[in-house]
């Protein structure tokens, strides 16, 4: 076998590329959707705080104590709270009252402060989404905690005397362990890799890797069944190209356009988001070879594809599972373990790993070879497939 000639792909190549021109509509897909795409999914995943959750705030126990935790709670910028009669009686229909949670302040419940035997307020959550439940249960409980400290050095403030002559009596050290009971304990974290805690520095590279192996898989699997469709393939395979040849010249196109994307898409994430990419070239690498994956796995599904429709809908079957199981927007390690090993067979879950690995950890390039040798590995095998499905066409 020949090696591929330079000028046999080039014209394959410029052929593809006079397609992609002259079809408005695809060229139009490609430089409008993914800045627009990059745009709305950054806007979305641009800050982690949940904030405004629409709350109803039932005040059943008037008094002056009570009235210090509503101003309280008020501040609060988790929730934005209506406040109901006390008479309401349906707080825990939720649907109906249009809030995500609903907190009761029962009667009596200053009493049972006074008493030292606090009675547990009635919280109603919307458990659909668990993120904002527990979000929400997070806030509330900063609240009372918020509250339980304003009370207590209220009470410190209004102690007797005769308290506060007994208290001196005590040895220094027992003092210091009072006031070290009265003080709420904490830690000294220090997050590390992400110090700024923003969830579009973490979910940028599945940003990328959804739009780019949108684009790539779904367009490139139409090439050779528009080929097939058109009868323009039969004569291209009688011709004097190589198999091979007709493969790189079949991808160069969208590997050069996919190339430009990538560039607009981090040149948008770092003008209008704020995120910081560090060791570009490294980046380029790992961004280079799950392009030649995806173009791959594009390539080899419009070789078995009869139409058109048929290599759209492969295409989909494919990218479905992909959005979910990948770890583009969340850990892998949310999944069961049984999920993860199928994750694995994603170039996504590579490309992601590998983009975290350099622009997040820093990494050596010890921790993301292994990503890098399946997408390699990724792009070996689907392009051979293609050529081998090439080549059954032929005969």
């Amino acid at each position: 076998m020949t090696a591929p000639s330079l000028s046999a792909i080039g014209s394959v190549a410029y052929k593809e590329f006079l397609h992609i021109y002259r079809d408005r509509r695809v060229l139009l897909l490609l430089l409008i959707l993914p800045p627009l795409f990059t745009l709305l999914f950054g806007q979305a995943f641009e800050t982690s705080e949940i904030k405004d959750i629409p709350g109803l705030l039932i005040n059943r126990d008037n008094t002056i104590q009570t009235q210090r935790f509503v101003d309280i709670i008020l501040k609060n910028k988790t929730f934005r709270w209506r406040q109901a009669s006390p008479d309401v009686t349906n707080e825990s229909d939720l649907l109906g009252n249009r809030a995500r949670a609903a907190l009761v302040i029962p009667p009596g419940w200053s009493e049972t402060l006074r008493a030292g035997n606090p009675k547990p307020l009635p919280l109603y959550l919307d458990g659909s989404d668990i993120n904002t439940a527990s979000a929400v249960e997070g806030a509330v409980q900063k609240s009372l905690a918020d509250f339980q400290m304003k009370e207590r050095d209220l009470i410190v403030e209004n102690l007797p005397d005769d308290v506060i002559q007994l208290g001196k009596q005590l040895r220094v050290e027992v003092r210091k362990q009072f006031v070290s009971l009265m003080e709420a304990w904490s830690s000294e974290s220090k997050v590390l890799y992400n110090p700024k805690s923003r969830v579009i520095d973490y979910v940028i590279p599945g940003i990328i890797g959804l739009i780019l192996q949108l684009l790539t898989v779904t367009l490139m699997a139409c090439t050779i069944a528009r080929e097939r469709e058109s009868g323009t393939l039969y004569q291209l395979l009688v011709t004097s190209l190589q198999r091979g040849e007709i493969v790189i010249g079949k991808i160069l196109p969208y590997l050069g356009i996919s190339i430009l994307l990538i560039v607009v898409i981090m040149a948008l994430s770092s003008w209008h988001f704020g995120v910081q990419f560090y060791q570009t070239p490294v980046l380029g690498l790992v961004c280079l070879l799950f392009l030649l994956c995806s173009l791959g796995l594009g390539l080899l599904i419009s070789a078995f594809s009869k139409t058109q429709t048929q290599a759209i809908q492969f295409s989909v079957f494919f990218l479905l599972p992909v959005f979910v199981l990948s770890g583009a927007f969340a850990p892998l390690e949310q999944l069961p373990q049984t999920i993860r090993y199928i994750s694995e067979i994603f170039p996504l879950t590579h490309f992601c790993r590998a983009f975290r690995l350099v622009n997040m950890y820093y990494a050596s390039p010890a921790f993301y070879v292994v990503d890098l040798v399946v997408l390699l590995a990724g792009a070996l095998i689907t392009f051979l497939g293609a050529a081998f499905l090439l080549k059954r066409i032929e005969q």
